[in-house]
């Protein structure tokens, strides 16, 4: 169902694909929007590795939410901020693509629980995280995206 990486020398494995997951901030979720364009959404997203699922908030309403219900397969890449090897002036970056199916979660308990891991990951004080969930928690929607396929890539940007 899912394609083989061709350039299997630049193949990166799985344990080092979910730490990329784990660290990285921010990614690009691409759905099928509307009139089968593709819509790719540059988005913050949390991982919970014991689950291998990503999640990520937004509006009830929109594009994004609109695009899952009318088709649940995504994509979404990240990428670390790479690496040099002495005297090279060119990077080493790592990608990360994963294929899932979304479900927009309906379980208010999830929703509490999750949008609390994805703010832990961007804002710290648990206080704010509390006093953000009071003032927009009721419209507040979360993915969840099941992870069915994941490649990583290094690339040695020369």
């Amino acid at each position: 169902m899912f394609r083989d990486m061709r350039r299997r020398k630049q193949l990166v494995p799985g344990n080092e694909c979910r730490a990329i997951l784990r660290s990285e901030k921010r990614g690009v979720l691409s759905v099928i929007g509307d009139d089968g364009y593709p819509y790719g959404v540059p988005i913050n997203f949390y991982y919970d590795e014991d689950e291998n699922i990503l999640y990520f908030h937004c509006a009830r309403q929109g594009h994004k939410t609109d695009a899952i219900q009318n088709c649940d397969k995504v994509s979404f890449t990240t990428w670390n901020h790479g690496s040099r090897k002495e005297g090279d002036w060119a990077f080493y970056v790592t990608s990360v693509i994963v294929m899932g199916k979304a479900e927009l979660v309906d379980d208010p308990d999830v929703i509490y629980e999750k949008t609390h891991k994805l703010a832990e990951k961007y804002y710290p004080p648990d206080e704010d995280i509390e006093a953000e969930w009071e003032k927009f928690g009721k419209n507040v929607q979360i993915i969840a995206v099941h992870i069915q396929h994941m490649t990583g890539k290094l690339v040695h940007e020369k």
